[in-house]
């Protein structure tokens, strides 16, 4: 009789001579299975990797902060190379260092399985070099978290050359120590990057030499549409750096989130009428004298006085924004028909957060 999941679990259990997790044996009926936080150990995560290696349900692993090391990450990707079934796993916080971070890139060289992994483990500059000649030749992962890590100069140069990767969709790179050099050939490699779309580098120290290389990137990257630069020591010249580069730049949709000055604002409001789909999130206006904000018109009111001095309805102003009669407009042509009405970016974002509660994207 050919054992099921559970059974070859409790058999690893009582011959590695660790105690079952009760909470995994509930969980094999679910396609995720969440062990963060559960301190399995290596030979816990060992007797877990067994029973999964021909388990034909669960797609979803996570292993978070469970102190497997190195040992318990060659366990699971052991595991791995057998299970084609799972495609997102979470290994972060497991202490793997540079020994783990090579199991690891070992496994991605030519795996064909996983879309995600997650791995916020402090690993420094030498393992970046890992990740990027793993995923240079891998184009099936398409999200991967090396957030919390100590990639910093070095580090950064390799992961620029992991930008070379045609599959990678969302990279999370935030609270690293990206700087300098690091920061110039990371944005080097965004620069001719053709799949990226989201990438998060907040937390990092990029200040005004790596505000001038992302500028730079800007210019010519035509697929990133999210990008996260919050707290990263940008200075007033560092975020005039970045400005240029947006008023070249006609897919990046959503920036966060400096501090800036007036005249960072003036030129936003000149971007944004060059590229009306553009949404900049920013931390606020520096400055020490705080200013009452310029009590603004209801935008409905802005527009229904301006279809009235030119007779027309509120109706056929929509429906010249819906040219397939879907009754379904996308955000940024929304912002884009805007354009020709007297509201500024305030206004048309309030407009937006009323017409589209939901946030998906979709005026409707």
């Amino acid at each position: 009789k050919e054992m099921s999941t559970a059974e070859v679990y409790l058999e690893a259990c009582r011959l590695l001579g660790v105690v079952p997790v009760s909470y995994f044996l509930r969980t094999l009926r679910s396609t995720t299975v969440n062990l963060s936080h559960h301190g399995l150990g290596p030979l816990g995560c060992k007797a877990i990797a067994i029973a999964l290696q021909t388990d034909m349900k669960i797609n979803k692993l996570e292993l978070a902060d469970n102190g497997i090391l190195a040992e318990g990450a060659k366990y699971v990707v052991e595991m791995l190379r057998a299970n084609f079934t799972i495609q997102h796993v979470d290994l972060s916080q497991n202490s793997l260092l540079s020994t783990g971070a090579q199991y690891v890139a070992n496994l991605l060289l030519d795996n064909i399985s996983l879309k995600s992994i997650k791995l916020s483990n402090g690993f420094i500059d030498e393992d970046g070099k890992y990740f990027a000649d793993a995923l240079s030749t891998n184009s099936r992962i398409k999200e991967l978290d090396l957030s919390h890590n100590e990639f910093c100069g070095k580090g950064g140069e390799h992961l620029g050359h992991l930008l070379n990767n045609e599959g990678l969709e969302v990279l999370d790179l935030s609270w690293n120590c990206l700087r300098m050099k690091g920061a110039v050939a990371l944005s080097a490699g965004l620069k001719v990057n053709t799949m990226l779309k989201h990438l998060d580098l907040s937390w990092n120290g990029f200040g005004n030499e790596g505000a001038l290389a992302m500028g730079e990137a800007l210019k010519f990257n035509n697929t990133l549409v999210h990008l996260n630069l919050n707290n990263n020591r940008l200075t007033n010249e560092g975020v005039g750096m970045l400005c240029k580069g947006l008023e070249f730049n006609d897919t990046l949709r959503v920036l966060l989130n400096v501090l800036v000055n007036e005249n960072f604002v003036h030129l936003l409001e000149l971007t944004c009428q060059e590229h009306p789909s553009l949404d900049v999130q920013y931390g606020g206006v520096g400055g020490f004298i705080a200013k009452k904000p310029p009590k603004r018109v209801d935008p409905m009111k802005v527009i229904q006085d301006y279809l009235d001095e030119r007779k027309l309805r509120l109706w056929d102003f929509f429906r010249n924004i819906d040219k397939d009669g879907t009754m379904r407009v996308p955000v940024a042509e929304f912002r884009k028909a805007q354009s020709t009405i007297p509201l500024d970016r305030y206004q048309i974002e309030d407009l937006i957060q009323r017409l589209d509660r939901d946030k998906t994207g979709i005026v409707d």
